[in-house]
């Protein structure tokens, strides 16, 4: 029996019926993963830190269906499986990067047209968490163009952790590289996550960065983590990269000695004036692939479908679900490319039975009298198919 085969055969075992209806699975609310999944299937989402290249090929070979049906095993394992985690992203500093990535448009070695803008000002800033928690969502993330934050502006960027904190929101900042010191008095200012992705593998990310070391960005998260704040890392598809590539960014952050609690995984934003402008879409089932792998190789993290949702449509995002993805930006922008409205978000949800995770009484009664009012829209709509009254 092959590596693959041995993973997948004890997922194959039904699961309990309900008593008395043959072939119905049992819809008692379990407690346990043992009470979901026998304790054969659970000996495989075991979370591992030693994955190999030929073991996470074998995992992107597999038959598509195989590989969903895996993924939507293990993500039932650790996850309910009709919640997913909603974040809002603000850019706080935007344009005029020094570093040179070739898929970024605030890179001020490229012309996109994008207009410099100095850091927001902390009210501002609290004002948009504000409205980002009134609409539903549970994180605030900031993102600043810089290659590290000045000594000057980290005081400033403390308030906003500080104040976003004070709303009740969790926060979340990506800023470029960071020292230790700065690791720590974010941490200390009460820094829930921070963002640093790898963006691809280490044999491909020459290709696409040279202002930025790997070591550089693995040396960040290890900072990152020692302070004791959670990491959010992942990559971007649709580089130009080989599956290779791409198994060998999940195996970077499947093989740090903790998994990240958040692994966002983009599909690229082509903007024109960045040297990827004309690369070649990613294929669909090869992305839903990959966050399939993702899900798989680190079963208990969040699994982002972060940017490049407005390119994606409602088919494949619901598919996106399926693979095991449980996490979303919601809202207009991601830092400053479009991403899918609020209420578009909310029709989906509704379709597709899901709901927000982890969310405070109040915010989810907003979001709820929204997913309603959305539904009514939808059923008034001419192109509302309602069978009922066919």
């Amino acid at each position: 029996m092959g590596w693959v085969d041995s993973v997948i055969q004890p997922l194959m075992m039904p699961l309990s019926l309900t008593p008395g209806v043959p072939g119905l699975p049992d819809k008692r609310r379990h407690t346990s993963v043992e009470g979901i999944f026998p304790m054969s299937a659970t000996a495989s989402v075991a979370t591992r830190h030693d994955w190999s290249l030929a073991e996470v090929r074998a995992l992107f070979e597999q038959p598509f269906n195989d590989l969903l049906f895996q993924a939507q095993t293990v993500h039932r394992a650790h996850f309910d499986p009709n919640r997913v985690q909603v974040s809002t992203l603000l850019s706080i500093k935007t344009g005029a990067c020094p570093e040179d990535c070739k898929y970024c448009p605030q890179s001020g070695h490229y012309n996109t047209g994008l207009d410099k803008e100095k850091l927001m000002e902390v009210q501002k800033v609290l004002e948009a968490a504000a409205e980002a928690k009134a609409i539903g969502s549970t994180r605030f993330c900031m993102g600043a163009a810089w290659k590290h934050p000045s000594a000057k502006d980290m005081p400033y960027v403390l308030e906003m952790v500080k104040g976003v904190k004070k709303l009740g929101l969790e926060t979340c900042m990506t800023l470029g590289r960071l020292t230790q010191e700065q690791t720590q008095a974010l941490a200390d200012a009460g820094l829930d996550y921070y963002n640093h992705n790898l963006d691809t593998s280490p044999e491909f990310y020459g290709n696409i960065i040279t202002t930025r070391t790997y070591s550089e960005r693995l040396q960040t998260l290890t900072y990152v983590r020692e302070a004791g704040m959670k990491i959010c890392s992942g990559g971007i598809l649709g580089m130009g990269e080989s599956v290779d590539d791409r198994a060998g960014l999940l195996i970077q952050l499947a093989n740090l000695p903790e998994h990240p609690e958040s692994v966002p995984i983009n599909m690229l934003v082509k903007v024109k004036g960045t040297p990827l402008a004309e690369e070649r879409d990613v294929d669909p089932f090869d992305f839903i692939r990959t966050l399939a792998v993702a899900r798989i190789m680190m079963p208990k993290s969040h699994v982002r479908l972060s940017a490049g949702r407005e390119q994606m449509n409602e088919q494949m995002q619901a598919l996106a679900f399926m693979a095991g993805a449980n996490s979303i930006f919601y809202g207009e922008k991601l830092l400053t490319t479009k991403n899918p409205q609020a209420e578009k978000d909310m029709q989906l949800f509704a379709r597709l039975g899901i709901k927000p995770e982890e969310r405070e009484e109040h915010a989810d009664e907003v979001h709820q009298a929204a997913i309603e009012q959305a539904l009514v829209e939808q059923r008034e709509s001419k192109l509302f198919y309602n069978a009922a009254s066919a």
